[in-house]
């Protein structure tokens, strides 16, 4: 099994709602990563060949053709990225083609991550924060392979620590920041300011993050309502959540299930 897990990213790009892929071909001088948020493509790539869809990551190594098609349209992270030490011939393989995540809270918040810290990813400090969180893909891939428990990031702040992983496990219920803040002993800014210096992130766009991630794919995996899904995702009915989505996703949740659902 693989001990060194870190890269170093070489090019990041990310795509909202792509509709078709400008080449069915590729090969890339580096590796090459589809990251799935939403939709679905058909890929090959040497003898690995399948569909990938929310949750999958899609691997290529380098000088390998990239064959892909769009089924739904897509958003992905696309990154092209090195080893830090590079797979021999054997392992070049097992690291080729589709991995599917099973940890979904924790790679949906990671994604979330990688699309802040992506925007200027060829500058400091976004440079850094993009490839801690690109790691951050691989240690989950390397904690799912062993079995065990992934890793928190915010292990240098246990307090911290201990705050996002009540976050996602209550995310999807209604709660107040405010007593959640009290519980620790700061108040809500306090909490909130040393949630982000840690998570680069604000605490209460985590949890819709988590909590929009969770309604996009209910949306376009079961025919549930809008009050039936926002309920399960932690609002208080669908008329919240549909103003909610509209602004973080640009379009209403019934014009994202038709253009998800087959």
């Amino acid at each position: 099994m693989r001990n060194n897990w870190s890269v170093h990213h070489a090019a990041y790009a990310y795509w909202l709602q792509k509709a078709q892929f400008l080449l069915e071909k590729d090969t890339y001088e580096n590796w090459s990563m589809f990251a799935v948020e939403e939709g679905r493509f058909h890929y090959c790539i040497g003898d690995k060949e399948g569909e990938a869809g929310n949750g999958d990551l899609v691997v290529c190594p380098p000088r390998i053709p990239f064959r892909r098609k769009m089924i739904t349209p897509l958003t992905f992270h696309f990154v092209q990225f090195v080893w830090e030490e590079e797979p021999g011939k054997e392992e070049r393989g097992e690291l080729t083609g589709k991995v599917t995540v099973e940890d979904r809270t924790r790679l949906f918040s990671t994604f979330a991550y990688l699309r802040r810290s992506g925007e200027r990813w060829y500058e400091e400090p976004m440079k850094s924060r993009l490839r801690h969180w690109l790691c951050d893909l691989w240690r989950i891939v390397e904690s799912e392979r062993k079995g065990g428990e992934t890793e928190d990031t915010g292990r240098g702040d246990p307090v911290m620590q201990k705050a996002r992983q009540w976050l996602l496990a209550h995310a999807f219920a209604p709660f107040s920041m405010k007593e959640l803040s009290a519980s620790l002993g700061m108040t809500p800014v306090q909490f909130t300011r040393r949630f982000h210096s840690v998570y680069q992130i604000n605490p209460s766009d985590f949890v819709s993050d988590l909590r929009l991630g969770r309604a996009g794919r209910m949306l376009e995996e079961t025919k549930l309502t809008l009050d039936e899904i926002a309920h399960r995702c932690g609002y208080e009915n669908g008329f919240y959540l549909s103003r909610i989505f509209r602004k973080k996703k640009g379009m209403n949740p019934s014009i994202y299930r038709k253009l998800h659902q087959v």
